[in-house]
């Protein structure tokens, strides 16, 4: 079950604010107050005349909070938000218990403030699309999902082609669960079946990607939609072949180049090495990660400047002790 409630601009511009975050959207959260305290006498402190504290304080939003409150009482209490488009996943390490579940206002604001990809759906949400027509006009909107705990051996996605179904991909593919081999025939064919029942030919698209979830009786559940493009993770798969079609087999080792009669269907197997999660370059600074990767050449250039600067002095207080 889905709730969704139309987000005012001024919430807009407070997830925009590049500012300090002071969570918003509860009562205990309206201020926070910047102070260093020490406990240690060991320690002399120096204190002045001119001694102050100085409060940031959290920008409120009564009539967006009673909406939402009311909205996450109607789903029990706990909810998974979202955007138009995202959900803030990159963001869950910052949460108190590393979850996208919240019970409040405040724990959505401070998941999505966190969030490069709620950034993303908020400044430049059509970076990748070829249409030559100028960007809409966008009504943001904040999804509200039941929460419900998922096992993540049971999601998948699905790409969809032509309103056919030619790829599936172990959603999880960081980690080897052995139950997907063992059923990948009926995986396959429960996906299918509710691919055909529910979903084809009624998208609004011929062309996009389908996340669902098989539980254990082997019912099929609706997650989420996605766009058929470099936007949404391939997973297992490449966008090359699913553009293309070719070499897109079930495994990623075989050489039969055809594209068989059912989807490709792949999953990470005992014999592949488990991966980290591709969302663990989010708990870095962005600075750590472009000089790491090289992806920014002026950080980079900026860092040897600095590197090289620093054994210049080294080598100069060398010299002179020397002297």
């Amino acid at each position: 079950m889905n709730l969704i409630l139309p987000i005012p601009q001024n919430v807009i511009d407070y997830l925009l604010d590049d500012g300090t975050l002071v969570v918003s959207g509860s009562e205990n959260n309206s201020s926070q107050t910047q102070i260093n305290h020490s406990d240690s006498d060991e320690e002399d402190v120096q204190w002045t005349d001119d001694e102050t504290t100085t409060a940031v304080t959290a920008p409120e939003f009564p009539e967006f909070n009673i909406k939402v409150q009311e909205a996450i009482n109607v789903l029990g209490g706990c909810v998974f938000p979202k955007l138009n488009w995202s959900a803030p996943r990159d963001a869950n390490w910052i949460a108190l218990n590393s979850s996208l579940q919240c019970q409040s206002l405040s724990d959505i604001f401070l998941l999505f403030k966190s969030s490069d990809f709620i950034t993303h759906d908020l400044t430049q949400p059509f970076l990748h699309c070829s249409d030559d027509s100028p960007d809409p006009t966008i009504n943001y909107e904040l999804v509200l999902r039941k929460w419900s705990e998922l096992i993540p051996g049971a999601e998948f996605r699905c790409f969809v082609k032509e309103n056919k179904v030619i790829a599936i991909s172990q959603r999880d593919y960081t980690q080897h669960y052995q139950h997907i081999a063992k059923q990948e025939a009926s995986i396959s064919s429960s996906i299918l079946g509710f691919f055909r029942d529910h979903i084809q030919y009624r998208f609004p698209d011929e062309d996009f990607v389908l996340d669902v979830y098989r539980d254990s009786s082997g019912r099929v559940w609706l997650i989420d939609f996605n766009p058929f493009g470099e936007v949404t993770d391939s997973l297992l798969f490449t966008w090359e072949e699913l553009t293309s079609g070719k070499h897109l087999t079930a495994s990623q080792t075989q050489e039969d180049t055809t594209l068989q009669d059912g989807p490709a269907f792949r999953y990470t197997t005992s014999e592949v090495t488990v991966q980290p999660s591709p969302c663990l370059s989010y708990r870095i600074p962005r600075d750590f990660l472009d000089l790491t990767t090289g992806e920014d050449a002026y950080k980079l250039i900026d860092f040897l400047k600095l590197k090289k600067g620093q054994q210049e002095e080294e080598s100069s207080d060398e010299e002179e002790d020397e002297s």
